[in-house]
């Protein structure tokens, strides 16, 4: 059984900001604890620069005593893939540990506002971030391993002379993430092979100029369930629906409430312990929007905020499960999950889709 980090009650709910650093979880028997706590309990996440565990060094993770939620299996992951030397990288692309130094001390600042010169380079990003993104569409079909979707995607961002932010971020071995079925988010490419049937969710991050963007999709592949073409559509219609509350003036916090209102309409759940950030300079940063309701999100949306939504929603329970490997993170109960995310820029009259698709919508891949 768990317990609260701050009274020692019986506890479920996990901080956010811990999961997302990849410190040990720290588990809370409230809302109204965490928050009460939450001075205290910040200073782990200023003080402490995490490393990473041993299960990152070594691709190959052992998951032999793991009692996996669902059908998925782990594949082999393959060997990092290399960077050319003109190929400009963030810093924590050759950090042994793959720490974002510049992250870390970056962690109290307030929320950016960009100036056109910066934005015209985060355009830039998002726009390779798009292009590259409909390139992996386009392959996901039955009979392709993700690890084969992450080697196109790798050398298309190198041929745009960009980096692909998530290799070696925070050690992370690839550079992209595929998560299937049940995974929520961060899946490691590896040789499994998408299958009839399957839901595929690709998670696209480009560092170009010194600036990043992030987007992903969720696909169908093949034949797929009516209750998971379902899920798939409520979460972009989720997504989509959020984009619209965004302009100057609204507050961070009512992104989670149109999410979950609609989500739950749908008989879906909202997952709680990854959520949408601030991006740009740097791969993650503030605001942070949780896509959960009655959240507790700082910030008010200004003209020049840069800023990802990424609702995670699932088709059973929110609660997730963190694999061995130290990040692909499934659902509790093993049932499906889908996900989509647009990088956002506020405009002095509402917002502009940064990472908007170069046709059509998700649907639309081959």
């Amino acid at each position: 059984m768990n317990v609260c980090s701050n009274c020692s009650k019986a506890a479920s709910f996990q901080c956010p900001t811990c999961n997302k650093l990849h410190l040990p979880p720290s588990y809370f028997c409230s809302q109204q604890c965490f928050e009460s706590s939450w001075n205290k309990h910040k200073l782990v996440h200023t003080l402490t620069e995490p490393k990473k565990e041993e299960t990152k060094n070594n691709p190959q993770t052992d998951f032999s005593n793991f009692m996996f939620t669902g059908s998925l299996r782990p594949g082999i992951v393959s060997p990092k893939r290399t960077i050319p030397p003109n190929i400009l990288k963030p810093d924590y692309a050759d950090d042994p540990e793959g720490i974002p130094h510049s992250e870390l001390a970056a962690r109290t600042s307030p929320i950016i506002v960009y100036n056109e010169a910066e934005i015209s380079k985060i355009r830039k990003a998002c726009k390779i971030g798009a292009e590259v993104l409909d390139i992996a569409g386009r392959m996901a079909k039955p009979g392709v391993k993700t690890d084969e979707i992450d080697r196109v995607v790798h050398e298309a961002i190198i041929e745009r002379g960009a980096y692909p932010s998530p290799l070696n971020y925070r050690g992370f071995p690839k550079s992209c993430c595929t998560s299937v079925n049940e995974v929520i988010c961060h899946g490691i490419p590896d040789s499994r092979e998408l299958k009839d049937g399957d839901i595929c969710n690709v998670d696209i991050s480009v560092f170009f100029e010194g600036f990043h963007g992030d987007l992903n999709e969720t696909w169908l592949i093949g034949n797929v369930d009516e209750k998971s073409q379902k899920l798939v559509q409520t979460t972009y219609e989720c997504l989509e629906l959020a984009i619209k509350e965004v302009k100057p003036n609204a507050l961070y916090r009512n992104i989670g409430n149109i999410i979950a209102k609609h989500a739950e309409n749908n008989r879906l759940s909202v997952v709680r312990t990854y959520c949408g950030h601030g991006t740009g300079r740097l791969f993650h940063t503030s605001p942070s929007v949780p896509h959960y309701r009655n959240n507790k999100a700082v910030g008010v949306m200004k003209p020049g905020h840069v800023f990802t939504i990424e609702p995670m929603i699932n088709e059973g329970n929110w609660k997730d499960v963190l694999w061995p490997d130290g990040w692909t993170s499934t659902t509790k109960d093993g049932k499906r999950s889908a996900q989509f995310e647009h990088t956002l820029l506020v405009t002095p009259t509402g917002c502009e889709v940064l990472t908007k698709r170069l046709r059509g919508t998700y649907l639309d891949r081959f």
